[in-house]
């Protein structure tokens, strides 16, 4: 059977549609034929620089052209592209790409005196390639970006070919320890992806027909970096229909940008990760009335965050012809469940329709009976990641053998309702044990967002002598508020011990740019603050 490959599928949609737009960035606007000849010459350079087959090849990049282009030469060359966390400092950088095995590193001019600390630290790095955005002039131990992706004098195709078992490695981001890298076979990431719906053997005449007879190929943002996996995910599926992916200069969530490309360029699928980009949407547009037009957007997905059912209807006010889908997901499981709605379905709930593979589990791997209040982990079977790499400890914990099928259980707790869909409460690696009772910081924190003066919050357990472990809060806020409220604000939706012990309010809760949480951070600040309260003041 010929199973997919990304490299493949692209190379299909570029022989359709050459002179179609692939990536927007800035001023810049490549074809497909752009994207694919560039593509070819990463590939090329880094097959000069001697990798060989399922080599990994790290992406320290930006949002910008030459991170897709970088995954794009990979797959052509049967190499492994690494995403890569822009914000990590030498020593994770170095914990990550030795743990990935990377023997080339594709980085952003900015990026390089970070990178310069650790090149000694990684002698199985053959080549590094600098990107340059005008910041940092190409050191003389990297070759520039430009120079590799001029260099292709056709299809680049590797002696040893390509095939469905090639991988894709996806570091997940680590905020409860060290980041693990997933393994996907990349026929399996595709199929469980596809939102085309392509034939489960590959044939790329129909791809190719596909994309040439369609009328309404998309135009994605997304509005999360490429370096996670939702973001990422998210673009490929766009490329795979032969779509154009736009992407935002700003290396921070700017809001108004985002606004900007969606009016500009017509977008019509947008990928954000929930609360944390809804919110200052909705806050922009509120400020700002009659100056963005999002009518042109049909599909808006979220996953990594919650999404709650206030800011999804208040989005449609803007998008009425959006279907936002809510997606109960992970880089070790896709496709757990969704929650769909549109301005024909408003939003009821914050609960999700599980996946035709997925069931919830107690601890002793049964089925928890719906209407029962009972908590289990979301489980899902079906096409599954390899497991983590070079980590067969955890990967037999998170890939269990259930009634003799091989399943995924990231740890994602609920609850199952009498009518079969599924309130999330959140992951066990973040819950708070107080008093012998079990708090999922999701949870408290949707409640204390529910507050009209709330923008955000990030919920974690400090030491406490008598609980064990305190619920503890940062918060930002709109106005001046009284913690007491918020605290009361919880009590009136959550059982009291559920409600922060300790809030501080702040300026910023902290979030990475892709809008995941930083637990060990906020609880670092919020240990400080209790510890010397007279000159960290709680506002």
């Amino acid at each position: 059977m010929t199973e997919w490959t990304f490299a493949d599928v692209w190379e299909a949609a570029a022989d359709a549609v050459p002179g179609g737009t692939a990536q927007v960035h800035g001023d810049r606007r490549d074809t497909w034929s752009v994207f694919d000849r560039r593509a070819d010459g990463v590939a090329a350079t880094l097959l000069d620089a001697g990798l060989s087959r399922q080599d990994s090849v790290a992406l320290a990049l930006y949002n910008g052209t030459e991170y897709l282009e970088s995954a794009f030469g990979a797959f052509k060359a049967g190499l492994v592209p690494v995403n890569t966390n822009y914000r990590y400092g030498p020593d994770e950088l170095t914990y990550l790409w030795d743990d990935a095995d990377a023997s080339a590193v594709v980085f952003h001019g900015a990026l390089t005196d970070t990178v310069a600390q650790v090149r000694d630290r990684l002698p199985g790095v053959r080549l590094w390639l600098h990107a340059d955005d005008a910041t940092t002039p190409c050191p003389d131990w990297a070759v520039p970006y430009e120079q590799a992706a001029a260099s292709a004098g056709g299809r680049v195709r590797a002696p040893w070919g390509r095939s469905g078992d090639d991988l894709l490695l996806i570091y997940t981001g680590g905020t409860t320890g060290r980041p693990k890298g997933v393994m996907w076979r990349q026929h399996d990431m595709y199929r469980v992806s596809d939102v085309a719906r392509d034939p489960d053997t590959a044939d790329l005449a129909h791809v190719r027909s596909r994309i040439t007879a369609s009328q309404n190929r998309p135009v994605g943002l997304p509005g999360s970096p490429l370096m996670h996996g939702t973001g990422f995910v998210f673009a490929g599926t766009v490329l795979s229909r032969g779509g154009t992916v736009v992407t935002a200069t700003s290396r921070r969530l700017d809001v108004p940008e985002l606004l900007d490309l969606i009016t500009g360029e017509r977008v019509s699928a947008l990928c954000i990760v929930g609360d944390a980009f809804c919110r200052p949407i909705l806050d922009t547009l509120r400020e700002h009335p009659g100056r963005w037009d999002l009518t042109s957007l049909t599909a808006v997905s979220s996953s990594g965050m919650m999404w709650s059912p206030a800011n999804k209807d208040a989005l449609l006010e803007y998008a009425p012809d959006a279907l936002l889908v809510d997606m109960l997901s992970s880089s070790e499981a896709s496709g757990m469940g969704r929650s769909v709605v549109s301005a024909r379905k408003r939003a009821s709930a914050s609960r999700f329709r599980l996946g035709e593979n997925s069931f919830v589990i107690d601890e002793n791997d049964v089925p928890v009976v719906p209407g029962s209040g009972q908590v289990g982990r979301v489980a899902v079977r079906g096409i599954l990641p390899l497991g983590y790499h070079k980590d067969p400890v955890k990967t037999a914990a998170t890939f269990p053998v259930i009634d003799g099928v091989r399943c995924s259980v990231p740890g994602d707790f609920a609850t199952v309702e009498a009518d079969g869909s599924v309130t999330l409460l959140g992951r066990g690696s973040t819950s708070i044990n107080t008093g012998g009772e079990k708090v999922f910081p999701e949870e408290v924190e949707e409640a204390l967002k529910s507050h009209p003066d709330v923008v955000d919050a990030l919920v974690v357990g400090v030491p406490d002598e008598r609980f064990g472990s305190a619920v503890a809060a940062l918060v930002q806020t709109r106005d001046d508020v009284d913690t007491g409220v918020l605290v009361e604000h919880v009590r009136s939706r959550l059982a009291g011990y559920k409600a922060p012990r300790h809030v501080l309010v702040v300026d910023d809760v902290g979030r990475g740019p892709n809008g995941k949480a930083d637990y060990v951070a906020a609880r670092t600040r919020i240990e400080a603050w209790l510890a010397a309260p007279a000159t960290i003041p709680e506002r």
